[in-house]
């Protein structure tokens, strides 16, 4: 169900189970999670700058599969807690930019998935929200804290009491993601943009990336922010790519970043 490719500093990540909307079991998720390792082995030896995650067919992914799961017996801890939480956390922490083309459905388990990807690109007419008072269960995979980041308590709590689902262009409009697009130039789209990145200045990228998450989950405030940039500022000043980044701008050429 997952595939992973590597090409051109480029892992290619696809949920590839379109007849099941690529909901995911246990052994989808333990596959995921390979995938990712793979990946970030790849990044550690220079051959991955940016990585790309997208779903096939009509959805991008509907969350969780429970087509076998008995209520009776489900231990839905062990499931998130156990097998979700720990493959959010390294989806996040993976050591290249991140991107993610989503379309269709993206819910529970597959909006998951979203938040924890650094950039995500979805259709205009995708659809988010928190399904499960259809199912007696509530929002997971990190989606209360990021509807009530981003929508606040109000608009969170409808979401969640009616069911209802928002579309790709109200989430973007709303600052849930960065980017609505048409359906048909989705992947095209995106697939551009993460070649550019690929061959940008991968460790700066990575500085901000950890900046933007310190900031966030700290909740550090403008002068502990800049502090925070000014050191990293000068611990990349030392690399090649920085030297090379001054050198091109100062020669009027396109700089070459070694990452």
């Amino acid at each position: 169900m997952i595939e992973l490719t590597i090409a051109g500093g480029i892992a290619e990540i696809v949920l590839n189970a379109p007849e099941k909307l690529n909901s995911l079991d246990e052994a989808a998720l333990a596959e995921l999670e390979t995938a990712y390792d793979d990946a970030a082995a790849a990044a550690g030896r220079g051959e991955v700058r940016a990585l790309l995650l997208r779903g096939e067919g009509r959805a991008f992914c509907a969350g969780r599969d429970i087509a076998g799961v008995t209520p009776e017996t489900d231990d839905a801890q062990a499931y998130l807690g156990g097998l979700v939480e720990p493959l959010l956390k390294k989806m996040a922490a993976f050591p290249a930019p991140t991107f993610a083309a989503a379309q269709g459905a993206c819910l529970g388990v597959g909006l998951g998935l979203l938040l924890a990807t650094d950039v995500v690109y979805v259709t205009e007419n995708a659809k988010f929200g928190s399904p499960f008072a259809k199912l007696g269960a509530t929002l997971d995979s990190g989606g209360h804290w990021y509807f009530a980041e981003r929508l606040g308590m109000h608009r969170t709590l409808d979401l969640i009491y009616t069911a209802e689902l928002m579309s790709g262009t109200e989430a973007v409009a709303q600052g849930m993601f960065s980017r609505a697009m048409p359906a048909d130039s989705l992947l095209s789209e995106t697939r551009a943009i993460v070649e550019r990145v690929a061959v940008g200045a991968t460790g700066a990228f990575n500085a901000s990336k950890e900046l933007v998450a310190h900031i966030r989950d700290q909740r550090l405030g403008l002068w502990a922010s800049m502090a925070e940039e000014n050191t990293e500022q000068a611990r990349l000043c030392k690399t090649e790519d920085y030297a090379e980044g001054f050198r091109a701008f100062q020669e009027k050429r396109a700089p070459v970043f070694k990452g």
